[in-house]
């Protein structure tokens, strides 16, 4: 059920896509342009192909759920250590999926493939308001790394 992305499944993404961007246009709509993406069909063609942006699918038949991946190394830094790490980029899940352990399926599989590489660990940001989601990661075993913080000037 879980696969990665092709072609034929852009279409779909992006309308998925669409439904991320409105959960953080709400949360967010001093930063966040309502009924948009972040990637159009060509962009997100594109990315297919980037080995190191492995976006996976969970499909029953109707592609449910995503999770855009991006694995990166440090090596030879003078501060930081060597490390692979995955970070999710964007992980959702068709509002009427909801509830239908899709997400657990999506972040267990990814979880899984950054052991199969030999990452060190998963990052991923989320949204201060966007309750449903640090909920999800808690649940995930997830726990802060860092904290990004503001001043609206």
């Amino acid at each position: 059920m879980i696969r990665k992305a092709e072609k034929r499944d852009v279409k779909r993404i992006i309308e998925l896509l669409h439904q991320v961007n409105m959960v953080h246009h709400v949360i967010r709509p001093d930063l966040f342009k309502p009924y948009t993406t972040k990637y159009n069909e060509q962009a997100l063609e594109e990315l297919l192909s980037d080995s190191n942006k492995p976006i996976f699918v969970f499909d029953d038949g109707v592609v449910q759920g995503y999770a855009f991946c991006q694995v990166t190394e440090v090596k030879d830094d003078q501060l930081l250590q060597d490390i692979k790490k995955l970070y999710i980029d964007d992980i959702c899940v068709d509002e009427a999926a909801r509830g239908k352990h899709v997400g657990k399926a999506l972040y267990d599989y990814v979880h899984d493939y950054a052991q199969s590489i030999g990452c060190y660990n998963i990052t991923l940001n989320v949204w201060e308001g966007n309750e449903p989601a640090i909920c999800f990661y808690r649940n995930m075993g997830m726990q802060v790394q860092k904290t990004t913080m503001e001043t609206i000037l």
